[in-house]
């Protein structure tokens, strides 16, 4: 594990990422569910995501990486110098986490069900 396998594209204006990156690239730009709107970028493309970033990471993006445990996979990104955003969160199908690398940039961890 350890692919990446989707973005996240935050913004305090999600509604206009999602029409510029229609009219520009012509993604498919889902309506949201739980704030998240799906996207399927076109010709092979790794799909993700728009949504409005929260206080502590307002704009910017973000890549998704699987994992097969998050939990060990937090360990050892705080042993080497990252920062829990987001603790282990669970959806339906799915857990996920936000971290910080030690440079700043923005990551999110997925392990499936």
């Amino acid at each position: 594990m350890g692919k990446v396998i989707g973005f996240e594209l935050n913004s305090q204006h999600p509604e206009k990422e999602a029409e510029f990156y229609h009219n520009v690239f012509g993604w498919e730009v889902a309506e949201p569910h739980w704030g998240f709107r799906d996207v399927t970028a076109l010709e092979g493309g790794i799909n993700g995501g728009i949504s409005e970033g929260p206080s502590d990471y307002p704009h910017g993006t973000r890549i998704l990486i699987e994992v097969s445990s998050i939990d060990q996979t937090i360990e050892k990104a705080k042993d080497s110098g990252a920062m829990v955003l987001r603790e282990k969160m669970e959806f339906d199908d799915f857990y996920l986490a936000y971290l910080v690398d030690p440079a700043g940039l923005g990551i999110g961890l997925k392990e499936n069900k």
